[in-house]
């Protein structure tokens, strides 16, 4: 059995855009909740909706111990923060975006059992648009400086597992050498040691982050309920 954590940044306010009545980021916890090898879920806060969410998932969510933590100015801290309020017996420990409510229980397991092997796993899908390098992605008139290859790529999701003892040194050598990552994996990458495997996802992993992806968003939950009562009936 695996003893797991699951970390749900909150660093912004879109996890709590209302989804069918409930916030973002409690959907996303009822998943990792469900899953039997989470033994806790840890959720990295601002300060000020420290109480209110706490009270909020305790009343929805049942079985691994939770825990809410306040979070810092990024991601980053966010995530060691929360990382440091595990239980010290915790052995793999899983990062995953709070307004990512639609991970499925199989790929939470597929990235489990990797990074178990591994040490340290990322999920993933490949890229379906080709993809251009250009001269600056922010200027206007950029210019194409290449096509790359779409074989060698995966565009990254969470959730990001990685042994707990892979990330304690992932984050002293970021905090050693001031390096901001773009997500957890890119800290562990820099241990020349460990090398990240990718389990591949799905598109219904998405990441709401506009008003438009509420819209999908409230589709795939109404595919997720007449799934269940198919299972139910």
């Amino acid at each position: 059995m695996v003893r797991g954590a699951v970390d749900t940044t909150g660093t912004s306010r879109k996890q709590f855009m209302l989804l069918e009545g409930s916030p973002i980021l409690v959907h996303t916890v009822r998943k990792f909740a469900a899953c039997a090898r989470v033994s806790e879920i840890v959720v990295a806060l601002r300060q000020d909706d420290l109480e209110w969410v706490e009270d909020l998932l305790k009343q929805e969510i049942s079985g691994p111990k939770l825990k809410v933590v306040e979070g810092g100015n990024s991601r980053q801290q966010s995530v060691e923060n929360a990382f440091r309020a595990l239980d010290p017996a915790t052995e793999l420990v899983a990062i995953h975006d709070a307004v990512r409510p639609f991970i499925d229980l199989d790929t939470i397991n597929r990235v489990l059992d990797e990074a178990e092997l591994t040490g340290a796993a990322i999920v993933g899908i490949v890229p379906v648009d080709t993809v251009k390098q250009v001269s600056s992605a922010q200027a206007a008139g950029a210019k194409v400086r290449a096509t790359i290859s779409r074989e060698r790529l995966v565009l990254a999701q969470t959730p990001q597992v990685f042994g707990r003892d892979v990330l304690a040194r992932a984050f002293g050598a970021a905090r050693a050498d001031n390096f901001i990552g773009t997500d957890e994996s890119s800290l562990v990458e820099r241990l020349e040691e460990m090398q990240v495997a990718v389990v591949l996802g799905s598109e219904r992993n998405i990441k709401i982050t506009r008003p438009g992806d509420m819209e999908l968003a409230r589709l795939f939950l109404e595919q997720e309920h007449r799934y269940e009562l198919k299972q139910v009936s």
